[in-house]
């Protein structure tokens, strides 16, 4: 419903869409759960960033995997499994940068859900402000476990000892997850002050049906960020 200055009651066609988005992200992610435990990732960590993908992305997320980083069968002869191999390494670049995104995006999106709960639930305000108290938090739960998804990526890949593992990890992921929390906190803001008069809280579909919109556009101002990381060398090409 709309009211003065341009912001919106919380409709019931609102929460009604909420929950359905909610629940076909949820179903999607537990199908690609399903699958993993069929074809699990050569990268261990892939196997929980994909249906943590799914969960802001949905049916998109569900393309994606399918499309970029599903695995070959166990059961697939050597010939076959070879010639996958290769074709997973034909992949373009975009879809490279594109599974190589789905880190700083799953380790946001974790971080992001913890930290809102835990501001919602423990009523954590910053100099008074809740909003100041999800974006401090946000980010920093997103950043701890950001470089973490990223550590467990890219020290097998390289073959690091812990440190230097922590330091690459750091270098490879810090700008990629700021470049995430901008767009999503740019999308927050607006939430807060522009689009409703009484803001959804945590415990509310709406709430997490618009986080879902939020993460979908932090993916998208990451993923310039991520292309540049991996073209200079400092994040590699999945």
């Amino acid at each position: 419903m709309a009211t003065g200055g341009g912001a919106i009651m919380i409709a019931s066609w609102l929460t009604w869409l909420s929950i359905v988005s909610l629940v076909v992200a949820a179903v999607t992610a537990v199908v690609i759960a399903l699958d993993l435990r069929r074809h699990p990732q050569s990268m261990a960590v892939m196997n929980p960033v994909w249906p943590i993908t799914a969960l802001y992305f949905g049916p998109l997320a569900l393309w994606a995997y399918w499309t970029m980083g599903r695995q070959a069968s166990p059961a697939m002869s050597g010939h076959d499994h070879a010639h996958h191999h290769e074709h997973k390494e034909a992949k373009p670049f975009w879809m490279q940068t594109f599974v190589g995104s789905t880190h700083c995006g799953a380790g946001c999106t974790l971080g992001d859900i913890f930290a809102e709960f835990l501001v919602f639930f423990a009523g954590i305000t910053i100099a008074g402000s809740t909003f100041g108290a999800q974006l401090v938090l946000d980010y920093a739960f997103a950043f701890l476990l950001g470089v973490g998804f990223q550590y467990a990526s890219i020290v097998p890949m390289r073959g690091l000892k812990p440190v230097a593992g922590v330091i690459a990890a750091f270098k490879a992921d810090a700008l990629s997850l700021t470049a995430f929390e901008i767009g999503l906190f740019g999308w927050m803001a607006l939430m807060q002050f522009g689009f409703f008069t009484t803001p959804p809280k945590p415990d509310t579909p709406v709430f997490w049906f618009m986080m879902q919109i939020g993460m979908i556009i932090g993916f998208a101002t990451a993923y310039p960020m991520n292309w540049v990381l991996v073209k200079t060398g400092i994040k590699d090409a999945m």
